[in-house]
Formats: C-alpha cells, structure tokens, sequence
C-alpha cells in the first residue's frame, strides 16, 4: 500500500473553503484538463455519508475509465473520505482533513491506495502513478489559488 500526503494553508475562513470542496462539482474545476474529468452521476448536491459518484477520466494515454466512488464519512468543517468502489486502483481511500489555524484553513490530503497487477503495478507506481499524483496535487495546488490565497508547505513540514 502507498500513502500520499499533501498540506496547504488556504487564506480564508473555513465556512467558504467547505463550501467548495463539499462540492463534487468543484472537483473539475481543480483536476487537470488532460485528465478529462467528468461527473457522469452523483455530484449535482452536497456530499454526505453514503453518496456514490460516478465520474469519466482520462488517465493513461486518453483512454476513459469510469470510476465511482462513495463518501464514506462527512464532519462539517473538520473532514470527509472518499473510497472507490470501482475504478484503476485495487483500493482507494482518500481522507480531506480541514483545520483553522492562524493563517486561515490548513488542509490535508492523506490518500492510502493499492495498484492492481502485483509487481507490474509496483512497476508502473515508479514509472508514472507516483509522479502523475504528485502532478495533479501540485495542478490543484495551483489552481485553488484562482478560489483562495494558498501558501503550500514543503514536503518535510507534512
């Protein structure tokens, strides 16, 4: 299993960074456009615990995958988790984590996941899966700070 850890500080109050990223429509808006993201079903409401979305994206080489995934857990203005239930990876367990500091909202992303195909999927995670999560955090990362003034953290203060 790989875990993938990212922080940011994002210059706002809490209650306008919840209110975007509780919104599953809002995650187009921050993922990459060569990744072809689309909410096929699920996204048009606020997430909560049990909702399935269904999305299309592009991840290798243009070829569409649908991948679905159920919020499994949601504390207003503190964190929510998302988990496939069908997709690329064997398991996928993403957890969002909010916090008011000085500075504004830190935010942290804890994804834990498992690549299919055994030693070819430890083979492709060197190859291009690790460089291409880091790609659309660092994507994200960037774009968010179209929505919030965000001041990223160094990999050592994670």
């Amino acid at each position: 299993m790989y875990v993938f850890k990212k922080k940011i500080i994002l210059k706002a109050e809490i209650e306008n960074v919840w209110d975007f990223f509780s919104s599953p429509d809002n995650l187009k808006k921050i993922t990459p456009p060569h990744m072809g993201f689309q909410i096929v079903t699920g996204g048009e409401v606020k997430m909560y615990p049990g909702q399935m979305i269904s999305y299309k994206v592009k991840p290798i080489a243009g070829i569409p995958l649908t991948w679905v995934t159920e919020i499994t857990h949601v504390e207003p203005h503190k964190y929510f988790v998302d988990e496939q239930r069908f997709g690329p990876y064997s398991m996928w367990h993403h957890e969002h984590h909010f916090k008011v500091v000085d500075e504004g909202v830190e935010m942290i992303d804890i994804v834990s996941y498992v690549l299919p195909l055994g030693i070819l999927g430890r083979i492709a995670h060197s190859l291009f899966v690790e460089r291409q999560l880091n790609g659309i955090f660092d994507y994200r990362s960037t774009v968010i700070d179209q929505f919030f003034d965000v001041y990223v953290l160094a990999e050592d203060e994670v």
